[in-house]
């Protein structure tokens, strides 16, 4: 009886396991940047990019400009000032670079949410394609490999080849 016994819950183990075993899910990887970079809106995003950063880096090249002629004057009439018109000086001086970096930030916080707004159809396109792709084969998770480090990801199951296909690209 206690052989049976045992016998019966080996059974039962077996078959546990055989289910948990099919039931596992297809799991898949791409490198998202990687899509990214290979489709050609990515390029004529690009370069608008960079020419609405030209706007502010021409800027800030006319600002800096103005305060390096500033501190080369002051620096060379620093000695014949009297205190109150060096403490103006300083306090303008100051004012200024303040400006700058105040400048800096905002320009740099625009040009972040305009690389946000244009990049964003990319990133939807992209995130469809692997999800239709993902959806057609079968596959529970498609894992982002430029995010992380695959240890192991076998061949079979990187869908770059069927993104680029499904997006038309070479």
């Amino acid at each position: 009886m206690k052989k049976l016994f045992k016998v019966a819950l080996v059974a039962v183990g077996m078959l546990f396991v055989g289910s948990f075993a099919n039931a596992q899910s297809k799991i898949g990887h791409i490198n998202f940047n990687q899509l990214i970079d290979l489709m050609p809106e990515t390029k004529t995003v690009s370069t608008s990019l960079q020419a609405y950063q030209k706007t502010f880096i021409d800027q800030m090249t006319t600002m800096n400009n103005e305060y390096q002629a500033k501190v080369k004057e002051y620096t060379d009439k620093r000695t014949t000032m009297t205190d109150a018109v060096r403490t103006a000086k300083e306090n303008e001086l100051t004012d200024m670079q303040k400006r700058m970096n105040d400048y800096q930030n905002n320009a740099q916080q625009q040009v972040d949410a305009k690389r946000q707004e244009l990049g964003k159809p990319i990133i939807d396109k992209a995130t469809a394609a692997v999800q239709a792709i993902a959806k057609e084969k079968g596959y529970a998770y498609v894992l982002d490999s430029s995010q992380i480090t695959l240890l192991v990801a076998p061949d079979a199951d990187d869908l770059m080849a069927a993104a680029k296909l499904k997006l038309g690209l070479k």
